[in-house]
């Protein structure tokens, strides 16, 4: 129940036990639907989709290196490690990055951003859609993908934790990349990820002339194998069959349906966790549902609430870079009613464990509530 992996359904672990030919036309026709699937979770028409053989951190390495080299010019939003680990990225391609901080946990500003576009030019914008590190949501990202839009900056948007699990408008947004991995929202198994690719993101990628960084995340390449079944390097197939069948089951449950899911779950947990008179970290304005951040009360050390919650229940949540928080995830298979319960009271008794008093009764009344609201909402 941490930041990621999360678990996964039956479907998707029987289809990650299976190997078939890579080059074959059974994976001919897998790779087609993946990419069909894909257009709906990521909410595009466009056809430049792949999957990506390693993991987000991978996908986001091929979308700068292919968008950025020397003389190119970055603009990095940063709110957090994710965020900036692009910024990093960008600088290894040798490109000129300027990091525009949002500040202690907060989310950044579309005004602030456009001021900035206003004085100074750059050829790429990057930026997360939810800040896993610290469980900050970016709830301003369609505001300043507009004001790129009318710069003509290219953009490029982490979606690891948020496609699937909330609204990302891939087309309507004018995103021109978007990343994400598999072992968070998508719910399939980490190590393949997936990247998508708009007209004008895939027009400089045909025109550039500087060569590339990279051999096996060259788009151009790569492309080879996603869009005209011909032989890059040997596909994870294994993976690839995995990723297949969670956007199967994505199809099939809605992305409407699935977003309700997510929303209610999340919610519930964190009523749940204010209920048993622990505090949440982030302000409820922009806060991240994907994964919550619970601030640790003064004397209450994580790795003692982690380690307990870990040995006793079998519960296994994510500790944070720095920050005096722990963090729940409330991705795919994580939003289930069952993983609710158990979580929040292996927390609550975890916290006893570890000397600080809660109120567990009510909060496991308040999830409760949240969850059974009217029949046709309850969370399965």
């Amino acid at each position: 129940m941490g930041a990621g992996p999360v678990p996964i359904p039956y479907a998707v672990a029987r289809a990650n036990s299976v190997v078939i030919n890579h080059l074959g036309e059974t994976m001919d026709q897998v790779i087609e639907r993946v990419k069909i699937m894909g257009q709906y979770a990521f909410q595009t028409k466009s056809d430049k989709i792949m999957g990506v053989a390693g993991p987000s951190s991978a996908a986001m390495e091929m979308g700068i290196a292919n968008l950025l080299w020397p003389g190119k010019r970055a603009l990095v939003l940063v709110n957090g490690t994710f965020s900036r680990r692009m910024g990093e990225m960008a600088r290894a391609v040798g490109a000129e990055v300027v990091e525009l901080d949002a500040g202690e946990v907060a989310p950044v500003n579309a005004q602030t951003v456009k001021e900035l576009l206003g004085k100074q030019k750059f050829d790429l914008l990057t930026m997360v859609q939810g800040e896993t590190s610290c469980g900050v949501l970016n709830r301003e990202l369609p505001d300043i993908m507009k004001v790129a839009k009318e710069h003509g900056i290219l953009t490029l948007v982490d979606a690891v934790c948020t496609l699937s699990t909330m609204p990302m408008k891939m087309d309507e947004w004018n995103i021109d990349v978007v990343i994400t991995g598999g072992q968070k929202g998508i719910s399939t198994i980490p190590g393949v990820s997936m990247i998508a690719f708009s007209g004008d993101a895939w027009e400089a990628i045909q025109e550039r002339k500087a060569p590339m960084s990279h051999w096996c995340l060259d788009a151009r390449r790569a492309y080879r194998f996603w869009g005209e079944h011909e032989y890059h390097y040997t596909a994870p197939v294994p993976g690839i069959l995995a990723m297949h069948e969670a956007l199967r089951l994505i199809c099939e449950e809605t992305l409407e349906k699935r977003f309700e899911r997510h929303e209610i779950s999340s919610l519930g947990l964190q009523e749940g966790v204010e209920a048993m008179g622990l505090k949440l970290f982030v302000p409820k304005d922009y806060r991240l549902n994907a994964v919550v951040a619970i601030a640790l009360p003064e004397g209450v050390e994580s790795s003692k609430v982690r380690s307990y919650m870990a040995k006793t229940f079998s519960v296994e949540i994510s500790g944070a870079f720095g920050l005096n928080i722990i963090r729940v995830g409330q991705m795919g298979e994580q939003c289930r009613s069952h993983n609710l319960f158990k979580t929040l009271y292996a927390m609550g008794m975890s916290f006893r464990y570890a000397g600080y008093p809660v109120n567990l009764s009510e909060g496991m009344a308040s999830l409760e509530k949240r969850l059974a609201g009217d029949n046709d909402h309850y969370v399965p």
